[in-house]
């Protein structure tokens, strides 16, 4: 098992597969784009799943998420998903995505074991969705959230983050939408993990702020807390049920006391939180010859530093040097 210093384990393995995007979204990266990793750099399939089935046979991995960057941009996509769904005990399998190329790309991920998806959609107006993310790509994001319904990846989640001044009036319309469509919908607090390091606690659209602006259109009731478990996001019942929709508070509502998640790098690197200084590093180590008795140990020990929380209150917090683009949600 994967088990931290205050008892937490490990079972839900975050893994990206690169740090390119094909979108510019301002909580994550300049207009201009970032360095990317050399390819040498970047893990290779055989690499992925090695590491991905050394977690699930033999340190109690149960959930495995591709994320990116924008993980449709990894060709191998595919095979990387069939193989993992091969594993034994079988993993959950889902990736976290911005859509674009979902259309095309749902039915064979599905084909291959994909059980579900998480989709990010910040808006459902076109010039906000320009100025958001630097691109004109809003059709090609519903596209792909129609594909994934249409080929039965369910539950559909849709990821939210609100800006102020920008598209928290877009909270109501938001989960019309999603109601409509049968996705679930998820805000997410925006988090200090941008690469320009812009970001600011005041532009932030705290939890509570977003049930106060769902509250004026929609009856929520909250789900007992035992239905939570490690999830991250709080659920509430909209207008009776049984639709629900979630509230990530990574910030103001931190749940970093049942957090069971622990990260691959696309470049190999072992994280603990999304908020970790250190990184563990496995690529050197599996380039080396190491056998598997040796990475899980290293593994293990990466996880076993884990602190109590993000510490983002925290005087002393230091933003991760790495964007969300190159640690993967």
């Amino acid at each position: 098992m994967l088990v931290d210093g205050f008892g937490r384990i490990a079972t839900d393995l975050r893994v990206s597969l690169t740090d390119r995007c094909n979108l510019r979204c301002s909580y994550c990266m300049p207009p201009e784009g970032l360095q990317w990793l050399p390819k040498p750099e970047l893990l290779t399939d055989d690499e992925v799943v090695r590491l991905v089935a050394l977690g699930v046979t033999r340190l109690g991995i149960t959930e495995v998420r591709f994320t990116g960057g924008e993980p449709l941009l990894r060709r191998g996509l595919p095979d990387i998903v069939a193989r993992t769904a091969a594993l034994e005990p079988r993993p959950q399998i889902s990736l976290t995505t911005n859509g674009i190329g979902l259309d095309r790309l749902a039915p064979a991920l599905a084909e291959a074991g994909l059980d579900r998806v998480n989709v990010s959609l910040d808006t459902l107006d076109p010039e906000t969705f320009r100025r958001l993310a630097h691109r004109d790509r809003l059709p090609d994001v519903l596209a792909g959230l129609r594909a994934a319904a249409e080929t039965g990846l369910r539950p559909v989640k849709v990821n939210a983050v609100l800006m102020r001044g920008l598209n928290e009036h877009e909270a109501v319309p938001l989960l019309r939408y999603c109601l409509e469509h049968g996705y679930e919908l998820r805000f997410i607090e925006q988090m200090p993990l941008d690469a320009q390091h812009g970001w600011r606690r005041s532009d932030m659209v705290t939890a509570e702020e977003i049930l106060d602006l769902l509250a004026e259109d929609f009856d929520l009731v909250p789900e007992e807390p035992e239905a939570r478990g490690s999830a991250p996001a709080e659920r509430f019942l909209v207008d009776g049920g049984p639709a629900r929709v979630g509230v990530i508070g990574s910030v103001t509502r931190p749940f970093c006391g049942s957090c069971d998640r622990v990260r691959l790098t696309a470049d190999g690197q072992i994280r603990n939180c999304l908020f970790a200084t250190e990184e563990s590093d496995l690529r050197a180590a599996l380039r080396a010859g190491a056998t598997d008795d040796e990475l899980a140990e290293r593994w293990r020990a990466a996880v076993r530093t884990k602190k109590a929380g993000h510490g983002i209150d925290d005087s002393g917090f230091l933003q991760p040097s790495r964007p969300m683009s190159a640690i993967g949600g």
